[in-house]
């Protein structure tokens, strides 16, 4: 066992805990509500990122392994996301975690019927139905009452909490209740059955995306723009306008004229980006990047949250705010 497989997790899990009591502290002071879904998020981090510290230091158990993979496959990444649906609520960006939502339930429904996942074709067919009605829920409320979008998203997200917090933690397990890589000692989900696996993607591909889209989003407001398409064509238009407007945002940034929300919302981004990346390899065997991914998404995303113009600007010594958002 590497001492990277200890060290890499109690890292992730004491930071996250101080992200999180950070995010907590000014919801309790703003109440502003991503910022409690955020925390909330936060706190899931640090709790997988926990079991595996535990897990790598002290054994395995299948009590633990459940733990993990119902908050880390399952929470983390959807509470997130949530998060960000909450930050973007007078925007348009609904429309967005709509798609997202549906997509994480297409791809569900198309494992679900794969040799990979064998007797989990009606798991995966309800999983499309639910994502498909809260999907499309959530995009008509952006166009008919935006402020709706994200409770829906809410309400969506607690209902698939439920749901699967029951399948994981009844899931037959074989002895010895847990999985592990042979080679790296990392956990993977190959223990639960193929009716549990193919549940995530609701919950993981679409927390994933809105929080990279919305930080890359929250960076396109604040740069210097160079509009290719129109914006009607929404996210297509965000991500080609965003490709070719960063040449003059390189520039405004070497002249010091860059909003320092745009580098801060791109480290964001990128933070979000590489545990997703690290986590769909590691469902596929690849897994000794996952504990370095997850610790290095972690730090770029705080570094994210330090870099921010609000942070600065708000903060005091000893005793002034610090604030975001």
């Amino acid at each position: 066992m590497s001492a990277l497989n200890t060290v890499l997790p109690l890292g992730s899990s004491v930071l996250s805990f101080v992200f999180a009591a950070i995010v907590l502290d000014q919801w309790n002071r703003r109440r502003r509500a991503f910022q409690l879904v955020w925390g909330v998020g936060l706190l899931f981090y640090g709790v997988s990122a926990g079991t595996e510290f535990i897990g790598s230091a002290y054994g395995w158990h299948e009590a633990l392994y459940r733990t993990w993979y119902l908050v880390g496959a399952f929470y983390v990444a959807a509470y997130l996301g949530l998060g960000t649906i909450y930050l973007l609520a007078k925007t348009r960006f609904g429309y967005f975690a709509g798609a997202t939502v549906l997509l994480g339930g297409l791809l569900s429904l198309l494992f679900s019927h794969s040799s990979r996942y064998p007797d989990a074709g009606t798991a995966g067919t309800v999983t499309f139905v639910i994502a498909l009605i809260g999907g499309v829920a959530i995009i008509v409320a952006t166009a008919t009452r935006r402020q709706l979008a994200a409770h829906i998203a809410l309400a969506v997200l607690l209902v698939g909490s439920v749901s699967v917090a029951y399948l994981v933690l009844s899931a037959p397990l074989a002895a010895p209740g847990y999985a592990l890589d042979p080679s790296t000692h990392v956990p993977v989900g190959s223990a639960f059955p193929g009716y549990v696996r193919v549940l995530t993607g609701p919950f993981n591909i679409a927390g994933a995306l809105c929080l990279v889209f919305g930080a890359l989003y929250s960076a396109y407001v604040y740069m210097p723009k160079k509009r290719v398409l129109p914006a009607r064509l929404m996210a297509l238009a965000i991500v080609v306008n965003f490709v070719a407007s960063l040449p003059a945002g390189i520039a405004a940034l070497l002249a010091g004229r860059l909003n320092s929300r745009v580098p801060a919302t791109i480290l964001i981004a990128l933070g979000a980006f590489i545990p997703g990346v690290t986590s769909g390899l590691n469902r596929f065997g690849v897994t000794w990047s996952f504990f370095l991914g997850e610790f290095l998404g972690l730090v770029l995303i705080f570094a994210g949250f330090l870099v921010s113009e609000d942070v600065f600007a708000r903060a005091r010594v000893p005793s002034r705010e610090v604030e975001v958002g």
